[in-house]
């Protein structure tokens, strides 16, 4: 509130503070034992890569972060990338709402990375 009465009184913008930060650094991510609606959203992830991939038995998905904003990474064959990003990642992007929606029906959210 002072910020906003200085510049209102002032007619300056003020400097920025050095405690401030405009950006959050990327968060780690933290490993912790997945719960039985994680498991379920990683099968699921589990299940449509193997119906994209060549090589469905080299597709593994690990859980990063574990609960209500669970984060999951998929791994497949260096070959079969590109079968899961697709065209403009619009695959990716189908994965990703997919996941979305199946976390959403749990009452989470989920986030899918696609490891290179």
């Amino acid at each position: 509130m002072e910020r906003v009465e200085a510049i209102i009184h002032t007619g300056g913008v003020p400097q920025p503070d050095e405690s401030l930060k405009f950006h959050e650094p990327r968060r780690e991510h933290r490993r912790a034992e997945p719960d039985d609606g994680d498991r379920k959203l990683q099968e699921l992830v589990v299940f449509m890569a193997r119906g994209l991939v060549d090589h469905p038995d080299e597709v593994a998905v690990e859980v990063l972060e574990a609960g209500e904003d669970a984060c999951f990474e998929l791994q497949v064959h260096p070959d079969d990338l590109g079968h899961v990003i697709g065209k403009q990642g619009r695959t990716a992007r189908s994965l990703r709402l997919t996941l979305g929606a199946a976390a959403h029906k749990l009452g989470r959210r989920a986030n899918l990375e696609i490891a290179d």
